[in-house]
């Protein structure tokens, strides 16, 4: 058991650190206030080599390792929200192609986005149906050599410019979740029957709604087999779940950090406020908290290996519980330090204060992370002493 990163794990924390402060950090408050995704940002990380962490090396990539992960997308959600998302949500697209794919569509789909030259996006969620996954009502039916599918996908990242996205829609909508089925398709390719509008959100980055009528998929693009869907959604879900737990980190750390910065300039009767007791309460529980949240996403991360995870789901689920509902905490009490300048629009910690509520919500909300765990206590993995 070790509680601290080994040393190629410090070295690529050091080197993602590095990375995101030189090339993100001089464009992050531009990028993340914009509405669209930012190919500048995908540039920039493409030259980084970073998306090749999220490939297996046999397409282009360096070899998926899931803590490795959570360490790159801490430390981009620690400068800009939009490059983490992007950097994640291309992995989340193409996981169902990784685990589930034909060789034909691995070779073709997974080298452009190893070397960011694409991005990948996730087309699940729809306005009736977000955590009720079976709820959802576009329909893909055969007609020949193509399915064609019908209706409307919302809050979906990357969902403008990702040439790579896996969607998920009912082949046979009699059959309920059994009859969900996923494909692949390409959200740039203007083709006919495909409308994109931007989502305007709260927190920065780029969501869009995905309509679709009467869009046709070739047949040669359906994922796995006709009706296994619901299985493909959730296995990628599962998997990626725990690097929302590292953004969550990458935001609280940047909050932390920002009110520490602040705390020692601003003077409040005749001394900065970093000397206040109050203050110094703050900062503590907010350096707990942080390494807590840290240390539960990387025991999670080491635990799930890619075709081990459905046995460690419940640990995804209380690393990202835990840490979305902490960084919530954290950048509340961040804002708290900076009083009223921490509401200026446009302000660092504002910014902070808008994208922190998000993830709360995105890949499972909180309430249906506590029913995992729930569930996984009555089956007796968790609750022990051993565990």
């Amino acid at each position: 058991m070790s509680f601290q990163y080994n040393e190629e794990q410090e070295k690529l924390r050091i080197w993602a650190k590095e990375f995101a402060e030189e090339n993100i950090l001089p464009i992050a408050k531009r990028v993340d206030d914009q509405e669209e995704t930012s190919w500048e940002l995908v540039e920039i990380m493409a030259k980084g080599q970073l998306f090749r962490h999220l490939m297996p090396k046999e397409y282009g990539g360096f070899g998926i390792v899931l803590l490795n992960l959570c360490i790159i997308r801490e430390e981009l959600a620690r400068v800009s929200i939009q490059a983490s998302d992007i950097f994640i949500m291309t992995i989340l697209g193409a996981y169902p192609i990784i685990r589930f794919g034909t060789e034909v569509q691995k070779q073709k789909y997974l080298p452009p986005l190893a070397s960011g030259e694409k991005i990948g996006s996730f087309a699940l969620t729809e306005p009736n149906a977000g955590s009720d996954i079976a709820g959802i009502e576009a329909t893909a039916i055969l007609k020949g050599s193509s399915y064609i599918l019908n209706g409307k996908k919302c809050f979906i990242t990357n969902g403008g410019t990702a040439a790579v996205c896996s969607v998920y829609a009912k082949t046979n909508p009699s059959l309920g979740a059994k009859g969900i089925s996923s494909f692949i398709f390409n959200a740039k390719s203007k083709q006919h029957g495909l409308t994109i509008k931007i989502t305007k959100m709260v927190g920065p980055g780029a969501e869009y709604e995905l309509v679709f009528d009467d869009f046709k998929i070739p047949k040669e693009d359906l994922l796995g087999e006709q009706g296994k869907g619901m299985r493909i959604a959730l296995t990628s879900l599962d998997f990626c779940r725990v690097t929302v737990g590292a953004h969550a980190v990458g935001i609280a750390q940047a909050a932390y950090e920002s009110a520490l910065k602040y705390s020692r300039e601003r003077k409040a009767f005749g001394q900065p406020l970093v000397e206040f007791q109050a203050t110094q309460f703050k900062l503590a529980d907010m350096v707990i908290n942080i390494q807590a949240a840290r240390l539960l996403v990387c025991q999670a991360a080491s635990m799930i290996t890619i075709g081990d995870e459905e046995k460690t789901v419940s640990r995804a689920s209380m690393a990202k519980l835990f840490a979305t509902e902490m960084s919530q905490r954290v950048v509340d009490d961040a804002l708290q330090i900076h009083g009223g300048g921490g509401l200026v629009s446009g302000t660092r910690i504002e910014q902070l204060y808008r994208a922190v509520r998000l993830p709360r919500i995105y890949e499972g909300t909180s309430e249906i992370q506590r029913l995992i765990i729930a569930r996984a206590i009555l089956r007796g993995e968790l609750g022990s002493n051993k565990s």
